[in-house]
């Protein structure tokens, strides 16, 4: 839970200009830890400065308190250009807009509200609020939102690159303070590629601009990281502070589940079913989504399978009729409430950090397969340093790797330590969540960073 702070003077006219990297699973984090400080400085407004369809998403929503407002800028898409299917297309033409659109937005909540901004927090992919802070002489927040651990790579690019241009996959970067373990290839390939793009020049400068940055804000909990990781990027920046990242209660868990998948779910035995979800963004290639489907019949457990409407013809001829006793497919699932279920037993994921977070906090052992960007890395962390789970053999779905992965975590006694270890990565985190622990503290000092200065 979060905690209203006693409102004080230096509160009043505290104006914080949010800066949302408009795009997936960056929104929902961004916005629940607006909620929080919104309703622990209730003294303080929060332009909310987004892009017309990453607002028409996030508001309205109910309970948004009135101390926070939304705020649209440009997405930088030129009027009847054609979008690519490469995702990355629209994240670069919104980057490139740079540091003028999002002084277009100070300028629109300055005149709206008549009053002056006295510190941004940014997602930190939007590099460039920072010279709008620095333009505006305030203090610079930046969120970090993917896997935790995968900051680290943008302050030891040069020495990654030079291993991942001479190592081979299975060699471990042993220089990379607390993460040891991890692998050539686990590193995003746009890291060591050659495809220049504005995003990857984001990217790359992240370790010279985040040591800038009046606090990092990291959206994990840290006693699941590594402290040497920890330390080493507390040496790095002026403060690292993490924040709970479970849902406000002001945030409403979806009363949603047209498919009936809950009810299903309370069908089941206690941690028995196979769920199945690979984000919003990627799917699973035509000849990986058949192995999925051929290992779930043949393993015989039940499974939850969320699969976009658009996929589901890619399925096997007579999968979902052959298997609709024990299996059910569906096109949306309310996941926060899934993951919690007594009958989930095993998450087949692409390694998302809010994936994970919530597969974390309820102590679901995890089958990784992921596909870009920080996902290796999370893909990692959870087999060697929670050994919460397992990355798919090959890290490609095939039937008999699959059979393998669930019989090994649902059924085998030598799962039973990925089983265990779970559910102990849900102690650490349920002790992180309460009053007395460091997270509280790390939110303190965030509430006392933005309603005084």
């Amino acid at each position: 839970m979060f905690h209203r702070f006693h409102s004080s003077n230096s509160m009043e006219n505290k104006h914080i200009a949010v800066i949302a990297f408009p795009f997936g699973s960056h929104l929902m984090p961004l916005l629940n830890l607006v909620l929080k400080l919104a309703h622990a400085a209730p003294h303080c407004i929060f332009s909310f400065i987004g892009t017309h369809t990453s607002n028409a998403i996030l508001f309205p929503k109910p309970n948004i308190p009135n101390n926070i407002k939304p705020y649209s800028i440009s997405d930088g898409i030129p009027e009847g250009h054609v979008l690519s299917n490469d995702p990355t297309q629209k994240i670069d033409l919104f980057l490139k807009t740079g540091p003028q659109n999002l002084h277009k937005g100070i300028q629109l909540v300055e005149a709206e509200t008549k009053k002056k901004v006295t510190c941004i927090i940014s997602d930190a992919f939007v590099t460039s609020s920072l010279l709008v802070a620095q333009t505006l002489h305030v203090p610079w927040i930046a969120l970090w939102l993917p896997t935790s651990c995968s900051l680290s790579l943008y302050f030891y690019t040069d020495l990654i690159r030079h291993h991942c241009a001479n190592h081979a996959a299975k060699t471990t970067l042993d220089f990379l303070p607390g993460l040891s373990m991890m692998r050539v290839e686990d590193i995003p390939q746009d890291l060591n590629g050659e495809k220049e793009s504005i995003f990857l020049r984001t990217l790359l400068s992240l370790g010279q601009v985040l040591p800038q940055a009046k606090a990092v804000v990291m959206n994990f909990f840290e006693e699941l990281d590594p402290p040497l990781f920890v330390q080493d990027m507390r040496s790095k920046l002026q403060s690292l502070l993490y924040v709970v990242p479970l849902p406000s209660p002001l945030l409403p868990l979806s009363d949603k589940d047209s498919s009936g998948c809950l009810s299903w779910l309370d069908t089941n035995r206690a941690r028995s079913v196979a769920y199945v979800c690979f984000g919003t963004v990627v799917a699973p290639p035509p000849h990986e989504l058949v192995a999925v489907a051929e290992a779930l019949e043949e393993s015989g457990f039940p499974f939850l399978w969320s699969l976009k409407e658009g996929l589901m013809g890619g399925l096997p001829n007579g999968f979902v009729e052959r298997t609709k006793m024990r299996g059910k497919v569906v096109a949306w699932t309310p996941q926060t409430q899934v993951l919690a279920h007594d009958s989930i037993g095993v998450f087949l994921t692409h390694c998302g950090s809010n994936s994970v977070i919530e597969s974390v906090s309820n102590g679901v052992p995890m089958i990784c397969r992921p596909f870009f960007g920080d996902q290796e890395i999370a893909g990692r962390v959870i087999e060697d340093i929670w050994e919460s789970g397992m990355i798919i053999e090959g890290r490609v779905f095939t039937k008999n790797a699959l059979l393998k992965s669930l019989n090994l975590i649902l059924v085998k006694e030598e799962g039973k330590k990925i089983r265990e270890n779970a559910l102990k990565a849900k102690k650490t985190v349920e002790d992180a969540v309460k009053p007395e622990a460091q997270a509280a503290k790390d939110f303190k000092t965030l509430v006392e960073i933005i309603s005084t200065s």
